[in-house]
């Protein structure tokens, strides 16, 4: 391209000098850079395509990163998360056997209560029955 631009140089000032100057002679040398523009538009497209494949690979390797940062902030709530209901289904089991105990308790202390009751009854009825008195019915 550079030579091409040099024999234009050489033919303007020749045809500036020149009176006899053919202008057919800078038609052919404007057929040679149209030539030369169509030989160098595949190249400067394929550099258009290159660098347009290096922008786009950037941008995916980009969102690659965004979306593992992304993942991994779930990854760390999800696990707080789980942590979390883990120890309130701990606690809420740790209240279900205090509840059990006491269930347990109060019926070890409704059963000695009832105990205690049918023994004074029958304590009551035996000395009754021992004393010979009948009721006034």
């Amino acid at each position: 391209m550079e030579a091409l631009l040099s024999q234009f140089t050489f033919l303007s000032d020749q045809a500036l000098r020149d009176k006899n100057f053919d202008p057919s002679a800078m038609e052919d040398l404007m057929k040679l850079f149209e030539i030369e523009s169509y030989k160098a538009w595949p190249a400067t497209e394929l550099e258009h395509e290159e660098q347009a494949e290096i922008t786009m690979q950037e941008a995916e390797d980009y969102l690659d990163s965004v979306m593992e940062t992304a993942m991994d902030e779930f990854r760390r709530f999800e696990e707080e998360m789980e942590r979390e209901s883990r120890d309130e289904v701990d606690d809420l089991e740790d209240a279900a056997e205090e509840a059990r105990r006491m269930g347990n308790l109060m019926e070890k202390g409704a059963t000695i209560a009832s105990n205690f009751y049918i023994e004074a009854a029958m304590k009551s009825a035996f000395k009754g029955l021992s004393t010979n008195k009948v009721h006034p019915s």
